[in-house]
């Protein structure tokens, strides 16, 4: 193969996940929160060289917390396993082999092999664990009281720091989540709708284990970025139908202030199982759905079914009332809507295992404009299947 410059660029420039920038400004922003907490708390306790050597060490904690806050590497066991652990392990080094750069070596190789037995494996930790060997006098001096201080006390303070601005930013959480394996929504241990066909957890676990090498991704996000990419494959095979093709348009929609007796009036004529809550400008503000009404009849014993429902339903008489009366007060909010422009395949997993039913769709100014249920995608799935096969 011939050599040039071009080629030569993978092997030392990776590939960079694709990320907007606003998501990078983010990053930047959280460290800056994250290392001003830990030097501003750790400046009443910590002084001489340690404040510094501590602080350096918790920038490389912080670009995983801020940068990379779903990787594993950045979860709390991690975190405070490998920093912990490696400051025990430097300090131990320091203490037995007096040779600087042998106690390096050693240091940095067996607290990585702490990390690996541990599951607590943190970059961070290499760098924390050769602090005690090579801070000085004053920081040896402190032997195993470094641990406590100021290892653990920085650990704890930018995990606090992480907790709280990554979960104030948009579309961040922190921990992760681990990758559930029951459908919460209906209460069973069958796999979710979109697990039972195609590559499952169980087949990512065992294709990592094969792999036989640390990959920086939780389970959760690498079997999140399978779906999404099968879902892009099966929009690109199926070509663009969007919501707005599949939706029903003449729809029987509430306000706030429309009388249960009406609404349920609507339910039954209609046939229809949920009706869109509307506010004057046509925006959805809730749903209320047959649901709705059976879990607010308060359907206990000693009357029967049908006098209860028709009690809780009619109008009560005069000012005064003991019980919702319009579908304001047991409407379901807020509400899942979804754009008009939207793509079909969106819809699967929403449908799938989100235990909806309905969505309604809105324009580009959120005003309702159509409704798509489980039945309107199947068929559009089939359709688009059959036309594509032929």
């Amino acid at each position: 193969m011939k050599l040039s410059f071009k080629t030569l660029i993978p092997y030392f420039i990776p590939e960079a996940t694709p990320l907007s920038l606003g998501e990078k400004l983010r990053s930047g922003l959280a460290s800056f929160g994250g290392i001003l907490l830990v030097g501003l708390i750790s400046s009443h306790f910590i002084t001489g060289p340690g404040l510094p050597l501590m602080v350096a060490s918790m920038g490389a904690s912080a670009v995983l917390l801020f940068a990379a806050s779903h990787s594993p590497l950045a979860q709390p066991w991690p975190l405070i396993g490998g920093n912990i652990l490696s400051a025990i392990v430097g300090v131990a080094c320091s203490r037995v082999l007096h040779d600087p750069v042998l106690a390096s070596a050693v240091a940095v190789s067996l607290s990585i092999i702490v990390m690996h037995l541990t599951h607590s494996l943190h970059p961070p930790g290499g760098a924390v664990s050769l602090i005690p060997v090579l801070g000085g006098e004053s920081i040896q001096a402190l032997g195993f009281h470094f641990v406590l201080l100021p290892v653990a006390l920085n650990v704890l303070v930018i995990f606090a720091g992480a907790m709280i601005i990554n979960n104030l930013l948009p579309g961040r959480r922190y921990p992760s989540r681990p990758l559930k394996k029951r459908d919460d929504v209906h209460k069973h241990d069958d796999p979710k709708a979109m697990d039972r066909l195609g590559v499952t957890s169980d087949d990512l676990r065992n294709a990592l284990k094969d792999f036989n090498a640390y990959l920086d991704v939780s389970e959760e996000d690498l079997s999140k970025v399978y779906k999404m990419a099968g879902m892009h494959s099966y929009q690109r095979k199926m070509g663009v139908i969007n919501c707005a093709d599949i939706m029903s348009r003449d729809l029987v929609t509430v306000e706030y202030g429309t009388e249960l007796e009406e609404a349920w009036a609507q339910l039954r004529f209609h046939k229809i199982k949920v009706l869109p809550v509307v506010d004057r400008a046509h925006r959805v503000v809730g749903i209320v759905t047959l649901v709705d009404f059976l879990k607010r009849a308060n359907l206990k014993t000693y009357e029967t079914f049908e006098d209860k429902l028709i009690k809780f339903i009619k109008r009560t008489p005069g000012m005064a009332s003991d019980k919702p009366e319009v579908v304001g007060q047991i409407m379901a909010t807020p509400v899942f809507t979804a754009n008009q422009d939207m793509h079909i395949v969106e819809l699967v997993p929403l449908l799938s295992e989100k235990g909806l039913h309905h969505i309604p769709i809105v324009d580009a100014e959120k005003r309702l404009v159509g409704m798509v249920t489980q039945s309107d995608l199947i068929a559009a799935l089939y359709a688009g299947a059959v036309a594509k096969s032929e």
